[in-house]
């Protein structure tokens, strides 16, 4: 009796199959080897009754029911979080949480109504994702794609899956990243989501799988493409994906720990991951579609603008104000031209400026604890020591081992950041050791300016001494003109120290780590200025040098 109940499910499900089948083909929407293909992973089984290679969507696990692997969970800090009274731009939402998949896999082997390739503008790129896709679709596929006649940036074009398990293969061409076009990239790869989902939307998709778009061979920051990805498709689900049930982001072992770190900002599985995201959540997150924002390049947009009323002129300018558009040509936040006007003219409160610029320094501290800044560390430049003889803590920095021509200094300005941020609550000094340095370890005034404006208050107010040691004239020169011109209240602080001897006159030898070539150093200036003491002192030493040379009697008052 079991046995033939088994028989007759088998045989009535196959005959839905192959009625379904016949539909597609009445529609002209499969030839013959689609319909096997259909066959052959609808029933799950090869035609020899082996278990089929590719992967039903149905069987993944959806994002929401997904958990952080043991000891991958990122530890927030609770204080961070209350200081942000506004609301995340990306709630927790748990009717698209069950629409995304995170699946690490071929993207090729998944039996959904739509799959990603992405390509070169020839639609001939041999990266491992096209090269998958062609293998498992068969022949036909690339006689097919000769009839695209190729695909700009960011466009999109469908083909039949053919021997795929999915039936259509969207075609789109990410963007080649080069920093100078950072803007332009942005855009281009935004086009390339956007217009895959638009795509599955005017086809009537159910699913959707997206891989990776940028490729490694256009050299596109898989960290800053994932934030892209992410909001753009997001965005597009808030406000058109109604039809599409499951998008599958498909991702490979080297990918995979970006996409866990970054998915929680854009989709949290509950209140408390959406508070815990917050503070990590770019300040760039696009407009309303998730679409790139250069604010220099907005433009407001007023109703009329010729037409206003002598007797009623603010009345009637806040009225064409509100009538702003939302689109990514008009759409600003706030009025930022008048922000600056305030800024400019001293108008806006302190208390407004203190508020923006915490929030600013907040954001850079999270992403300076959430990134992996072990190559800074490994450098060695930044460390902490002992303290000076008024107990404040001494941070020491080591201008030589700074190769500011072969490292990301941005990564290098979260490493300060991370590392300062718990000694500046109270007073502390630095002290710089600037021997022997070259040309590639120098720090240009853009960077040092912008360190002074990104850091938090407590680093200027508590530093009490900055000592720079081992100057040369240039670097003299160079100090003289920032802290006149660039910073303000940080002449007084800089002290210039010839010798150790001198630097120990406000820390003792013991509290403080020195590198040994900086020892050595110091010890061959001692012995050429005592040796040029004696007879031969205008051979080691010219007159000229004798004012300039360190008596070793210098002493500093202590702040």
């Amino acid at each position: 009796m079991l046995l033939f109940s088994a028989v007759l499910a088998d045989h009535l499900r196959i005959k839905v199959i192959r009625k379904q089948t016949l539909h597609w083909e009445c529609d002209g929407q499969l030839s013959s080897s689609s319909m096997c293909r259909a066959l052959r992973c609808s029933a799950g089984m090869d035609p020899l009754g082996a278990r089929s290679q590719f992967v039903e969507v149905q069987t993944l696990s959806t994002w929401e029911r997904q958990t952080d692997p043991e000891g991958e969970k990122e530890e927030y800090n609770d204080s961070l979080v209350s200081q942000q009274a506004f609301l995340s731009p990306f709630p927790y939402r748990e009717d698209i949480n069950r629409k995304i998949v995170l699946y690490n896999g071929d993207v090729a082997l998944l039996n959904c109504t739509a799959i990603v390739n992405t390509s070169n503008e020839t639609l001939t790129d041999k990266n491992p994702i096209s090269e998958s896709i062609h293998t498992y679709a068969g022949p036909e596929l690339r006689d097919e794609m000769l009839k695209l006649k190729g695909c700009r940036t960011g466009e999109a074009k469908m083909t039949k899956g053919f021997n795929l398990a999915a039936r259509f293969i969207i075609h789109t061409v990410g963007p080649k990243y080069k920093t100078k076009y950072r803007t332009a990239a942005e855009n281009s790869l935004y086009n390339c989501y956007r217009n895959v989902m638009q795509l599955a939307r005017e086809q009537a998709m159910a699913s959707v799988a997206v891989c990776v778009v940028s490729t490694t061979r256009r050299g596109y920051p898989l960290e800053d493409a994932t934030h892209i990805a992410f909001r753009t498709v997001r965005r597009f689900l808030e406000n058109y994906g109604e039809s599409i049930e499951t998008v599958v982001f498909a991702v490979t072992d080297m990918e995979e720990p970006t996409y866990r770190k970054l998915l929680p900002l854009y989709y949290p599985r509950s209140e408390e991951e959406e508070r815990a995201s917050l503070p990590l959540i770019p300040a760039d997150i696009g407009n309303s579609e998730g679409e790139p924002v250069v604010p220099e390049r907005q433009i407001r947009i007023a109703e009329k603008p010729g037409c206003l009323e002598v007797d009623s002129e603010a009345e009637t300018l806040d009225s064409d104000l509100g009538q702003v558009g939302t689109h990514a040509f008009s759409r600003m936040e706030g009025d930022v031209d008048k922000q600056r006007k305030l800024i400019l003219q001293g108008q806006l409160s302190d208390a407004t400026m203190q508020k923006q610029h915490q929030r600013n320094y907040n954001r850079w501290l999270c992403r300076a604890r959430a990134e992996d800044l072990s190559d800074i560390a490994a450098l060695k430049a930044l460390y902490q020591t002992g303290v000076d003889m008024c107990g404040r803590t001494v941070m020491v920095l080591v201008g030589r081992n700074i190769p500011v021509t072969l490292i990301d200094m941005e990564k290098a300005l979260l490493y300060f950041i991370h590392v300062m941020d718990h000694i500046t609550v109270k007073e502390y000094v630095m002290v710089y050791f600037h021997t022997l340095t070259g040309e590639h370890n120098h720090l240009d005034s853009e960077f040092l300016k912008k360190l002074h404006e990104i850091v938090d208050t407590k680093f200027k107010n508590n530093l009490r001494a900055f000592y720079f040691v081992h100057p040369s004239f240039r670097s003299k020169v160079s100090t003289w003109f920032f802290t006149t011109f660039s910073v303000s209240g940080m002449k007084q602080k800089v002290h210039h120290v010839e010798t150790l001897q001198q630097l120990f006159t406000c820390i003792l030898p013991e509290q403080i780590d020195i590198p040994p070539f900086v020892l050595e150093y110091d010890a061959r200036m001692v012995i050429v200025y005592w040796a040029g003491q004696g007879p031969g002192r205008d051979a080691l030493c010219p007159p000229s040098m004798w004012p300039l040379m360190p008596t070793g009697n210098e002493r500093f008052t202590i702040l």
